[in-house]
């Protein structure tokens, strides 16, 4: 096992494109790191640059204590599993999971033991003499993973792993995915543009736009405290709900407008009045944190809109909302309700889960003091 270190590193393509920009990661020995992001924001580069399968146009990658720049990728001793799974159709299973352990001249007896070892842990024991086209999606997904694990390697790399697989195999696979991280405690670092595997999997999450990190940080810290706008609407599901108005000051108390709504925000947010009062600004709360039913002693504090979809889900219901001026936002409660589609309602907010961002697709969170990102 080992830590793994990026420090400013850059990708440019054909010298014009920048797929990654001055990307900056800490990951600690045996840690569990999620880097995850929309399709194209650099992710799968950032981790082809770790295994050497891209090199970075400048900054520096370590894995231990070695920089690895100019070291081969056979030679960094690190193991990726790709989203296609990439396994030999000719050969067996036993001889796909085997065939790295072959080329580096491992004696026999040991090929065995580890193929065994890795076959019974993963489940897959029993198809050791299958070849790739007799497995079901999961089977080839646990057999990449065999792959990797027979070789004991100082980091495992996993690019989007079970994109082919089922919703209900994936939500399985990610259990098992992380009780094997439990087991073997081996340095990860696994690639997603699937919020709930980044939320369910990561001991922490780099989240990715643009080529350029985030927020760093633990899973839960990055959905209550996301930095910026991009962040706070890409984790969740639903997504956080964002509306368009500006701060006025009443009776000494921040006050958010939007079109005909006043919401009358705590009194710790008085602080951001000096600079941002009468200032275009966003408030941004989760589905949860909103309600077309009055929170505990709230008397007001609500968004005036039209009920457009209800959408039962089982442990709640989502339901989708029109406001007058056109906006479109959800709420989450439970999975029960007496409203219809049509019905005119007010939204209440959770005055303590209210967010309060700059304007723009990155707009900075000024209800979060700086220094979360790490």
């Amino acid at each position: 096992m080992a830590r793994v270190l990026l420090e400013n590193v850059t990708k440019v393509f054909d010298g014009e494109i920048t797929a990654v920009s001055n990307f900056t990661l800490k990951i600690a020995d045996g840690e569990f790191m999620v880097v995850v992001g929309p399709s194209g924001c650099g992710k799968t580069t950032t981790l082809r640059m770790i295994a050497g399968l891209e090199k970075a146009t400048s900054g520096n990658i370590y894995i231990g204590q070695t920089l690895v720049n100019d070291v081969r990728p056979k030679d960094r001793d690190v193991a990726m599993v790709f989203q296609n799974y990439a396994l030999y159709p000719h050969m067996s299973v036993y001889q796909n999971m085997a065939f790295a352990l072959k080329m580096r001249n491992v004696p026999e007896t040991e090929i065995d033991r580890r193929v065994e070892e890795a076959a019974k842990l993963l489940g897959v024991e029993h198809l050791l003499n299958r070849k790739p086209k007799a497995l079901s999606g999961g089977q080839r997904q646990r057999v990449a993973v065999g792959r990797a694990i027979v070789r004991n390697p100082r980091a495992f790399l996993f690019d989007e792993p079970l994109s082919n697989l089922d919703a209900r195999l994936r939500v399985a696979t990610r259990a098992e995915l992380k009780a094997l991280h439990r087991k073997l405690k081996t340095t990860t670092i696994y690639v997603t543009h699937d919020q709930a595997e980044a939320m369910t999997l990561g001991d922490r999450i780099c989240v990715m736009y643009d080529g350029m990190v985030q927020q760093i940080g633990g899973p839960m810290e990055v959905y209550e405290r996301p930095v910026n706008r991009f962040v706070a609407g890409f984790l969740g599901t639903p997504p956080m709900n964002f509306f368009t108005g500006c701060l006025e000051s009443e009776n000494d108390t921040a006050c958010f407008v939007t079109g005909n709504d006043r919401i009358m925000l705590p009194k710790h947010f008085g602080a951001v009045l000096s600079r941002y009062r009468r200032a275009e600004i966003v408030l941004g709360v989760r589905p949860e944190s909103i309600s077309p039913y009055r929170f505990s002693g709230q008397i007001d504090n609500a968004i005036s809109a039209t009920v457009t979809v209800i959408e039962p889900v089982g442990i709640r219901t989502d339901i989708y909302l029109t406001g007058p001026a056109g906006e479109k936002f959800t709420v989450s409660i439970g999975p029960h309700t007496e409203l219809k589609v049509n019905d005119v309602v007010k939204a209440y907010i959770d005055l303590e889960k209210v967010h309060l961002f700059e304007p723009g697709e990155t707009g900075r969170n000024i209800t979060v003091p700086d220094g979360t990102l790490a």
